[in-house]
């Protein structure tokens, strides 16, 4: 079964990453702020920790505000590190953990946290800045990630509280997953710091002294704090620290700071703090859940049915993708002129194109295709939908007609 070992709490300033990248870790100006990451290297290598589970937030890098979601779970099986303008950092890609993912993505939505889902999107600063500080990672990562973003950018964003009961739902679906994993909580942000307006500047390294006893102590009065009241004590980027909240509700009722260290260099007061649980105080452990989606039970009985669900969609993310582009005008041209070079701009495995030469459309159901990008693949193939619903029937057209209240000519 897995279980959470452990927590983290760090700033993701992006300057960390600069810094780090630049070799300055000796420089007097700061070296007050690497050594404070050393005891956390040295807590994670001793832990060994399987998974690290990053709350974050993007910095409109891999998201957009033209669909912004509130929370955002990562289940690719990789995940590659953001360019935020300057170049892609010379950090290695590091591994995701699909199957844990999936788990949790369905536990989640099942205790009613309507989570978006993404691949493919490289984590940014809120992620790497602090990651390469924590883990070795030359010439790779020792473990994965699991990120679960969170908005912090634009309002409406969720409520303390919420991100501290979306905690509490990530420790149940986590110690509810079958297999031995260890993982450690990560929560990013904050501390005090605001970065625009005529208040820009502004610290109260008192309050975050306050923030970080409160979050041992009384993490249910800092999860009532309104959004205002957080910005008012701690600055405007400053509510940012509600990730840290969703870290503190995936660990026990009681825990003990173990390593703390924050320091003001420039804009914002950089924090880093190591929590073990008290382990007499922990809930129960969740029990394992064979099936994660509690909504699908039963779905193997009905015949002909095939849920599409979030392992479906990472095993066929290429093909789905391939399938999807068919909105493009120039790559349906492409598809029509060199299909094979189509396939090899989206990466498909042999399977796959197999799938795809046959017009296996059962098939490429089966694999893991929603029939919402098929149906634009059908479309450039001179297919209406019925006839592609006739063939995953084995059926013609005319059989199919005959089952529908519609007239043969239709």
């Amino acid at each position: 079964m897995a279980s959470i070992i452990g927590g983290i709490g760090t700033s993701h300033v992006p300057t960390i990453g600069l810094a780090y990248d630049r070799k300055r870790q000796d420089d007097p100006a700061w070296a007050p702020l690497f050594d404070g990451y050393k005891p956390v290297a040295k807590w994670l290598e001793e832990q060994q920790p399987d998974v690290l589970l990053f709350f974050y937030n993007d910095h409109a890098n891999s998201f957009f505000f033209d669909c912004y979601p509130t929370f955002a779970i990562g289940v690719s099986p990789e995940f590659d590190m953001a360019d935020e303008g300057a170049g892609r950092r010379p950090l290695p890609g590091i591994l995701g953990h699909a199957k844990l993912a999936a788990h949790v993505t369905d536990c989640l939505v099942n205790d009613e946290f309507d989570m978006a889902v993404f691949q493919d999107r490289a984590l940014d600063h809120g992620c790497n800045s602090p990651l390469g500080l924590m883990w070795p990672h030359e010439p790779a990562w020792p473990g994965a990630i699991l990120p679960i973003a969170i908005n912090v950018l634009q309002y409406p964003l969720p409520t303390a509280k919420r991100c501290y009961k979306l905690g509490q739902a990530v420790r149940r679906a986590v110690e509810s997953f079958p297999e031995d994993l260890k993982v450690v909580v990560v929560g990013t942000g904050g501390l005090s710091h605001q970065i625009h307006g005529e208040r820009t500047g502004f610290n109260d390294t008192d309050w975050d002294e306050e923030f970080l006893r409160l979050f041992v102590e009384q993490p249910d009065t800092l999860a009532a704090m309104t959004h205002a009241e957080l910005v008012r004590r701690g600055g405007a980027e400053s509510v940012e620290i509600i990730m840290w909240l969703a870290m503190r509700g995936a660990l026990s009722d009681e825990i003990r700071c173990v390593h703390q260290n924050h320091y003001l260099a420039t804009t914002t007061n950089m924090a880093v703090a190591v929590y073990e649980q008290m382990e007499e105080s922990g809930p129960a452990a969740a029990p394992v859940k064979e099936r994660a989606n509690e909504q699908l039970a039963g779905i193997e009985e009905i015949d002909g049915t095939y849920a599409f669900d979030v392992a479906h969609s990472v095993k066929a993310l290429n093909l789905n993708r391939f399938f999807w582009r068919h909105r493009e005008p120039a790559f349906r041209d492409l598809v029509t002129r060199d299909i094979d070079a189509a396939f090899e701009e989206l990466r498909l495995s042999e399977e796959e194109r197999a799938l795809v030469r046959r017009q296996d459309w059962l098939g490429l159901v089966r694999y893991g295709v929603s029939f919402f990008v098929l149906e634009k693949f059908a479309r450039v193939q001179k297919m209406s939908n019925l006839q592609v619903y006739a063939h995953m029937r084995g059926e013609t057209l005319e059989e199919f007609l005959q089952t529908r209240r519609v007239p043969a000519s239709a």
